[in-house]
């Protein structure tokens, strides 16, 4: 395994051991819920929106490592960002770990580059997406539970 491998793999540990942001965010404005039901990853996510801005987002749930990393570093990744920033994000990430990488270059998400793997095991890019489809729900304002399921 090579060093930069094993870095990630870390970082992937280290964020499923003690999750950034995560708590439930009582003042937040918006929420969604996510289910990957073949892995059995289940999420909230929170955001609090002024505007246009994410003034502060969190989760809470269960999953994988995978899962669990993905949304922590997903909270880091967007706190202050606007709805649209966040939204180009969330495009290059999904791009990332489908494995579309002529269009979304890893070396230039900063950490979210330690999911460039996730491309390679199909059965887990659904997992690194779960919290971003979800985020993704919540700046819509959806009410629907997003689920791994019923779209890409």
């Amino acid at each position: 395994m090579s060093d930069l491998r094993e870095l990630y793999q870390e970082m992937i540990l280290d964020h499923n051991r003690s999750p950034h942001h995560f708590h439930e965010l009582a003042d937040a404005n918006r929420t969604a819920r996510g289910n990957n039901p073949l892995c059995g990853d289940q999420l909230t996510v929170y955001l609090k929106l002024n505007q246009d801005k994410i003034n502060a987002i969190s989760f809470l749930g269960s999953g994988c490592a995978i899962s669990k990393a993905s949304a922590s570093m997903m909270t880091d990744a967007l706190q202050g960002k606007t709805k649209h920033e966040a939204l180009q994000l969330f495009e290059v990430f999904h791009k990332m770990v489908t494995g579309h990488t002529e269009l979304a270059d890893p070396s230039k998400m900063g950490k979210l580059a330690v999911f460039s793997g996730v491309a390679e095991y199909p059965a887990r890019v659904k997992c690194a997406s779960l919290a971003w489809h979800t985020m993704k729900s919540a700046l819509e304002g959806s009410d629907a539970i997003v689920s791994t399921e019923t779209g890409e």
